[in-house]
């Protein structure tokens, strides 16, 4: 959803605001008919596009941890030679964008996904799985002292700092979005950089 340019379709205008509107009042809360009016359809319309609501938090929760592992997979196949820390700044980076610019969908993957039929919330696991393990070795790399389960771990807690952006600017005001990624880039190298340094020598 982030590295479009071009203008979207109108499933990606469906899905833009059916994210936005489950997210700001609950999947339940939410009608057919109230999704439609946001795009300027019939709430009846929409089923030329989906077969319902499940359909569409189906595709935006399988779709947004597959578009993370391929945009994840890109960054590697395109460092060229960078180096370990190149790598993992790439990745931060592209987490970051995530974070910032789909707010929506985090706050939908820790309220909804267990509404998911288990096909689909199985697909998000996997896909999940293969994003971790990808940075789990770039990690490693950076720092060789750490094993296994603590680079997974301290990726995990990383994603938990990055996937907190639903929540900042609440009761003040939130910096630029510039200001905030190097904000949130320079918390996540510190949180890897002070957990590596706990890690006895390879």
């Amino acid at each position: 959803m982030t590295t479009r340019t071009d203008a979207p379709t109108r499933r990606e205008q469906i899905l833009k605001e059916a994210a936005r509107l489950f997210a700001e009042r609950g999947f339940h809360g939410v009608g057919v008919d109230e999704i439609g009016a946001a795009v300027g359809i019939s709430g009846p319309g929409l089923y030329r596009h989906f077969a319902g609501k499940d359909a569409m938090l189906a595709e935006l929760l399988v779709g947004i941890s597959g578009q993370l592992l391929t945009g994840a997979k890109r960054r590697l196949a395109e460092a060229d030679g960078g180096g370990p820390e190149a790598v993992l700044d790439s990745l931060i980076e592209g987490h970051i964008d995530f974070a910032l610019d789909d707010r929506p969908l985090i706050t939908l993957h820790d309220r909804e996904l267990d509404r998911l039929r288990d096909s689909d919330r199985k697909m998000v696991r996997q896909l999940q799985r293969q994003y971790v393990e990808l940075w789990v070795g770039v990690v490693r790399e950076v720092y060789p002292g750490f094993e296994e389960p603590a680079a997974r771990s301290a990726v995990h807690s990383v994603f938990g700092l990055l996937n907190s952006t639903p929540h900042l600017g609440r009761g003040g005001s939130l910096p630029g979005r510039g200001a905030t990624a190097e904000l949130l880039h320079r918390m996540a190298r510190g949180a890897f950089a002070a957990a590596g340094s706990q890690q006895p020598p390879a």
